[in-house]
């Protein structure tokens, strides 16, 4: 058995606080801003350029944090309508991948139509750091002592602050899978008969393995849904038949 008694406090200044989860966001936007650059000098985004990518930044950052906070709000909350200001207070945590993702897609549907830059052609190359900006993210989680796994006896168990018992590190094991995403997603676009996959297929991709993974790894996590599922097993459980659909549909054009 371990104990998790991380501080989750990077730096305090007085009532300033600044958290590990925080600078997770950061360095996530930051890597895939250089990941997204490299890619964009070597040709591989028609249309796209690094004044573009600037701007493109700000949407991503728009457009993940207003779509994971809308997200955890709309779900999560008994009663969102009462208090819609508390929307806006994101000190106070809870963030929705499922409601990023879905803020990302819209944001980047925008920008492309904007600036006359093909969507598949972004999003292929995206989720690339995307999956990475994820592993830092449960990685942050389990700095956190949240999102913790169900109670276990396996030799490998934490001990979380404010939870009873030894529980599974759940939040690794989505960090491993985001690893394991990213290195997939990594070498199918570095192949060099990479141009025989279909614009988008990567994107689709990325959707039908984290829908899946996320699927199976939440039975190890101690979040309660509905007929024996959580809301975020729901929601990537219909990832994954989207990305099914979509796939064998592109396959067989």
């Amino acid at each position: 058995m371990f104990v998790n008694n991380i501080n989750p406090v990077m730096v305090k200044i007085g009532f300033l606080e600044i958290r590990y989860y925080s600078m997770a966001y950061i360095l996530g936007f930051v890597l895939s801003y250089f990941i997204l650059l490299h890619y964009i000098k070597r040709n591989m985004i028609q249309n796209m350029d690094k004044d573009k990518l600037d701007s493109y930044l700000i949407y991503v950052i728009i457009g993940t944090i207003a779509g994971a906070r809308a997200g955890y709000f709309f779900t999560k909350e008994i009663n969102p309508f009462s208090h819609l200001i508390d929307i806006f207070k994101v000190w106070q945590g809870g963030m929705s991948f499922h409601g990023g993702l879905i803020g990302i897609v819209l944001v980047t549907l925008f920008f492309c139509r904007k600036y006359k830059v093909k969507f598949y052609d972004l999003a292929d190359v995206l989720v690339v750091p995307g999956a990475l900006a994820l592993f830092l993210g449960r990685i942050m989680n389990f700095v956190n002592g949240e999102l913790v796994g169900i109670k276990t006896n396996v030799s490998w168990c934490f001990q979380f602050k404010y939870y009873e018992g030894c529980r599974h590190p759940s939040q690794l094991y989505e960090a491993l899978k985001n690893l394991f995403i990213f290195f997939i997603l990594l070498a199918l676009y570095n192949k060099k008969d990479r141009k025989e996959y279909k614009p988008g297929t990567l994107f689709w991709v990325f959707v039908l393995m984290y829908g899946f993974l996320r699927f199976v790894i939440t039975f190890l996590r101690d979040d309660p849904g509905t007929y024996g599922l959580s809301g975020g097993q729901w929601l990537s459980l219909l990832m994954f038949v989207i990305a099914v659909i979509v796939l064998t549909r592109r396959q067989k054009k």
